[in-house]
């Protein structure tokens, strides 16, 4: 009986260790669980944020191109207006230089003899404004024979609306040369753009404003 008595005491005992020894590794594999639980909540957070952090960061990358794109429009714009209003003060001085004979007519028989100088055919026709017109007739034949002694010029009888300024043709009108004022400048369209900016805005000007308001 005693020994029966020592074998549950025994039997007891071992299943209270065994019973701690469980208990000891369910809260160790408990607190292993928490603490992994712990990390990837951690990690989750983490990665949340630096989504959150990207996507603001995206969003505001969008909206300075955006903002810098309207201002990119809104200078050129402004850079088109700009062009626009030294063009036409430059039509608006050669208004006034057209106006002065003793400037413009000087001036006006160089285009003549620039024009009919293109030309291989000797016998060519000028056409001018009305006001041109008008100032030339008395003196036609002196006029353009002092600027080109080696071509017959006819005056047309009819006239065109420019500023100023010759178009010579051939008689047939198949080969016509405009050197008006309005010709002028369509030929020079590009460099004269060119050199209107360059004035305006020189090298790094519009470049450098866009770079301090970032």
């Amino acid at each position: 009986m005693e020994q029966v008595n020592e074998l549950e005491t025994a039997i007891l005992s071992r299943a209270n260790r065994l019973a701690v020894e469980y208990r000891e590794r369910a809260e160790h594999s408990r607190d292993n669980i928490m603490q992994e639980a712990h990390k990837r909540l951690h990690l989750r957070e983490e990665r949340e944020v630096l989504l959150a952090k990207s996507k603001a960061e995206r969003t505001f990358r969008r909206q300075v191109q955006a903002n810098e794109l309207k201002l990119q429009k809104e200078m050129d714009h402004l850079r088109w207006n700009l062009v626009i209003a030294v063009q036409q003060q430059l039509r608006e001085q050669v208004t006034e230089l057209v106006a002065e004979e003793t400037t413009y007519l000087p001036l006006l028989k160089q285009l003549i003899a620039a024009a009919a100088h293109s030309f291989e055919r000797t016998e060519l026709t000028a056409t001018f404004n009305t006001r041109d017109r008008d100032r030339l007739l008395p003196i036609w034949d002196n006029f353009y024979q002092d600027a080109v002694p080696d071509k017959t010029i006819t005056l047309a009888t009819s006239t065109i609306n420019t500023i100023g300024g010759v178009i010579i043709s051939s008689n047939d009108g198949l080969i016509r040369f405009n050197n008006t004022f309005e010709g002028r400048e369509e030929r020079l369209a590009s460099q004269l753009h060119q050199t209107i900016l360059e004035r305006l805005f020189p090298a790094g000007t519009v470049q450098d404003n866009l770079s301090s308001i970032r």
